[in-house]
């Protein structure tokens, strides 16, 4: 495929505008269906918001990973699941940038193609002719009900090990079974079901290694650290549900009166000083994300000292933004009074999302612990980070 241009943000983020009128006309069937319509996810697809890391080398437009925030944070404003999903889907088209490039282009031939991941247990392998025989179950994986294609990370035997690293195995849809295990009360749109493989052969062409892959193009993106990069992909949502969310209370303030008065709830001072705390916690917690993130990306090719810095930095800033969101989330529904309990508020919907994004590991309240470690002039107690 012939390269795109560099920069294709502003037609991305034009596109998400656009679905806009569609994606509020069908909220309310997310949380009724426990996935997004079909006539939604096309749309996102068809504008390239599931490409969003693939290689500029196969047609993709290989974000930067703060362009990438740029983007995930308006489709997260639009909706919570929309932006789970355009950070997941869009992350994971950085395979690319790992797989062989016949692979990876049999993959995203499909402008509709949609690779889940799953971490969140271990696969067995099994070594095979030409490949391996792949069996395990994997929880949370976002966007299963559109997938075209899954990954889940296994080991031989399935016990990880220093001569046992984690690998990542490509499916096709059709070797996978999806459970409908998605009953939960945020991101339900998300439909992060269980999926399954059993006995699959899988070839050694779809499979590299998890921590140490050796890129197979060039770019920057494809040589970051993993387990930062990543985690990169869901930490940047709740900040855009926070933005959100406080659109559609400054909407509401404009137009609500309190029983008893003929004002306005953003006529009040008290309103003001709480939007104006909200609106510095918002941009304090991007703020600090993006300064990580320009670190991390510094620090990549160096290595060393400062890279362990850097990527314990973007950790702490992931968790940091976490709970800036879910803070700026319950006061704008505290304001709102008995109003944000309503489902035609999107306060409500908004305060569900940011709950069940936060509690996701890579922005767990543990990335403190490790960030105050080296902040004390101890190890990091961890290597995961």
């Amino acid at each position: 495929m012939l390269a795109v241009p560099s920069d294709q943000t502003p037609a991305l983020l034009t596109a998400l505008g656009e679905l806009a009128p569609q994606v509020a006309a069908q909220r309310h069937t997310f949380d009724r269906d426990r996935r997004l319509p079909d006539a939604i996810f096309a749309a996102l697809a068809d504008a390239g918001l599931f490409r969003l890391w693939l290689p500029r080398a196969l047609g993709g437009p290989e974000l930067s990973p703060l362009a990438f925030m740029a983007v995930v944070e308006a489709a997260a404003a639009l909706d919570g699941s929309v932006g789970w999903l355009v950070g997941n889907g869009g992350g994971m088209s950085r395979a690319g940038g790992y797989l062989p490039a016949e692979v990876a282009a049999g993959i995203f031939a499909d402008p509709r193609a949609f690779v889940v991941s799953a971490t969140g247990a271990t696969g067995t392998l099994q070594a095979a002719p030409g490949g391996w025989r792949l069996t395990g179950r994997w929880p949370f994986g976002s966007g299963a009900a559109h997938a075209s294609h899954f990954m889940g990370l296994a080991a031989l035997g399935g016990a990880p090990g220093p001569d046992r690293p984690l690998l990542c195995c490509y499916l096709p849809r059709a070797q996978v079974t999806v459970y409908d295990t998605w009953h939960v009360s945020g991101l339900r749109g998300t439909a992060s079901s269980d999926f399954e493989a059993r006995d699959v052969f899988v070839p050694a062409s779809h499979v590299h290694p998890f921590l140490d892959a050796p890129p197979t193009d060039p770019g920057l993106l494809y040589r970051m650290p993993p387990l930062s990069i990543f985690p990169w992909t869901v930490a940047v949502v709740p900040l855009g549900i926070a933005r959100g969310a406080l659109d559609a209370f400054r909407a509401f303030a404009s137009r609500k009166t309190r029983p008893g008065t003929t004002g306005v709830v953003s006529e009040r001072e008290t309103v003001q000083a709480m939007a104006g705390r909200v609106e510095a916690a918002m941009r304090a917690a991007r703020a600090l994300l993006v300064e990580a993130m320009t670190e991390l990306m510094a620090a990549t090719d160096i290595g060393g000292e400062r890279l362990i810095q850097a990527r314990v930095g973007l950790r702490l800033a992931g968790a940091h933004a976490a709970e800036s969101a879910a803070w700026i989330l319950d006061r704008l529904a505290a304001e709102s009074g008995s109003a944000a309990i309503f489902e035609s508020n999107p306060l409500e919907r908004a305060v569900r999302d940011v709950h069940a994004a936060v509690k996701h590991i890579a922005m767990s309240p543990n990335n403190f612990i490790v960030g105050g470690r080296l902040a004390l002039g101890l190890d990091p107690g961890t290597a995961r980070f």
